[in-house]
């Protein structure tokens, strides 16, 4: 191309054309592959050195001939047509978050509250931004058979890689949802041992279909001359990617990132790094001693997850936090029925299968009017009151407070007597527990029936608001991206609606106001 010409970048052909360079030579062989037969080589070798020292020799040359390769001859000509690198700083475009629905603004309400929380923070602290002004999308992962996928991002400006797993999908994803079968975390272990901890079989084994390959590339993330431990790693997921983004994050979490398994077994680990190009390892060549590399830190938020694993695999799950795991959190919204499954099907203690949920549960709820201003958002450990998404424990004693008997002896026996003949003691009780249960008949409802036979009410009514809601539609409802969205907004102080502008709340009350700045304190201190 001369200077001056104009050029024509739709013209894809032309372009290469005149871009484009070619080089063509010859080039010495300077290596070849390794002799498959050598036993002639060394049959001579060894006669040579018979002949000069006897058996020692033949012994000698037998090994000199074994190791012995000979040198690489030829030339070989090469023609090569390629496109120049332009020398010229990289210049990386800022990816812009998506919403699996149109008119999803994720980037726009991250934005939004990101700025919010800048305003709170004290002069020179770290910017909160994750993603930095150079996010980025490097490749997305899947498996044909499973259906398990996994895109992953970084931003080398904030050293920051996120792992984020899509949800359900395809025919495939709902294969793997449904089952409640059960199998050890650990690959080998006793499935009958009691103590073991169990997980999701169809969330097994999705995720280990993919998991070996994608640590690979978790690892070959970095920049050059980078390692892993320089990285924020971010896991997150909606749905079944939810319940995929705990289990990944338990073997980071515990294991750090072996790319030698995919998921936790009892055999040994190849090595992490033999599938890795060497040039990774600049710093350090790995040794069979060297432990799988961690990540700076490991934290964990998704969305509508449902439960993955028995008591004993949350109990591990819940001893990393702070251990390996810095951060995890449970992102509910609502009625979402399938941040409630699987059921505990024990939970009447007829089987044996139960599921529990791993890491604090944040509550959001879509507000029924778009300005409407009330609760925004409920943290487990931080705000007041019992989780509702957890199951509880079903079974209770008939005289606990709060069912119909215990508050009937509770009022009775609280009352002061000081009566000493024994006839008037008894008509007085009589009178007492008389007047006892007309007050609490008055307000006994369907809801304390399973309390006489010991089930716990709030257990029963916990189980009658997912029928009610399941019947109603809030159940699937809130589990649609749309209503996270409207929900994640709320929770910031901002009306998020399908297809609009992002706009704070208009009416946003005091006190919800102080709310909204206190989870930005909170969250602003974190980052710091």
């Amino acid at each position: 191309m001369k200077r001056g010409e104009s050029v024509d970048f739709n013209d894809t052909e032309g372009l290469l054309k005149s871009v484009a360079q070619e080089w063509d030579g010859s080039m010495k062989l300077t290596s070849k592959p390794r002799k498959k037969d050598k036993n002639g080589q060394i049959a001579a070798a060894a006669a040579a050195g018979a002949m000069v020292a006897g058996p020692a020799g033949a012994a000698v040359g037998g090994i000199l001939g074994s190791l012995y390769e000979g040198e690489a001859r030829g030339r070989v000509d090469v023609k090569v047509k390629y496109m120049p690198i332009p020398e010229l700083p990289l210049k990386r475009e800022k990816y812009k978050v998506k919403g699996g629905l149109e008119g999803v603004m994720w980037a726009t309400l991250y934005e939004k509250q990101v700025e919010r929380i800048r305003k709170n923070l004290p002069e020179g602290a770290a910017d909160p931004h994750l993603g930095g002004s150079d996010l980025e999308f490097c490749c997305f992962v899947t498996h044909d058979m499973t259906g398990c996928s996994c895109a992953i991002y970084r931003s080398l400006e904030k050293k920051m890689i996120a792992v984020s797993f899509r949800g359900t999908c395809e025919l495939v994803d709902l294969v793997t949802d449904a089952s409640i079968i059960q199998e050890t975390w650990v690959k080998g272990e006793d499935i009958n041992d009691k103590n073991a901890a169990k997980v999701h079989v169809g969330f097994r084994n999705s995720l280990e279909s993919i998991s070996r390959k994608l640590k690979e590339l978790v690892l070959a993330s970095v920049s050059p001359g980078d390692d892993i431990s320089d990285y924020d790693l971010i896991v997150t997921g909606h749905s079944l990617g939810g319940a995929l983004s705990t289990l990944f994050t338990a073997d980071v979490g515990e294991f750090g990132i072996d790319a030698g398994r995919g998921l936790p077994q009892l055999e040994p680990s190849e090595p992490w790094w033999s599938s890795l190009a060497s040039n990774f390892f600049e710093k350090e060549e790995p040794t069979e001693k060297t432990p799988p590399p961690r990540p700076k830190s490991l934290r964990m938020y998704n969305f509508g997850s449902p439960r993955v694993g028995n008591a004993e695999f949350v109990a591990r799950f819940d001893s990393l936090v702070g251990n390996g795991i810095d951060e995890a959190y449970r992102i509910v919204n609502g009625e979402d029925v399938v941040a409630r499954l699987p059921r505990t099907v024990n939970a009447l203690n007829f089987v044996s299968i139960g599921y529990e949920h791993c890491g604090p549960t944040v509550l959001i709820t879509v507000p029924e009017e778009a300005e409407e201003a009330q609760a925004l958002v409920w943290v487990e450990g931080k705000s007041e009151g019992q989780c509702p998404v957890r199951d509880g424990t079903p079974l209770t004693s008939p005289l606990s407070k709060g069912s119909l008997l215990g508050d009937i002896i509770s009022e009775v026996s609280s009352s002061e007597s000081d009566i000493e003949d024994g006839l008037r003691r008894a008509t007085d009780s009589l009178s007492k527990l008389t007047t006892a249960m007309k007050g609490r008949l008055a307000t006994f409802d369907v809801s304390d029936i399973p309390g006489l036979v010991g089930i716990d009410k709030k257990f029963v009514e916990r189980e009658a608001k997912i029928i009610k809601s399941i019947f109603s539609g809030d159940a699937l409802s809130h589990h649609m991206e749309d209503q996270y969205y409207m929900a994640m907004g709320r929770a910031c102080g901002f009306v998020a609606i399908l297809g609009e502008e992002v706009r704070p709340m208009a009416n946003l009350l005091e006190s919800q106001e102080k709310e909204v700045q206190g989870f930005i304190t909170m969250a602003s201190e974190e980052r710091v």
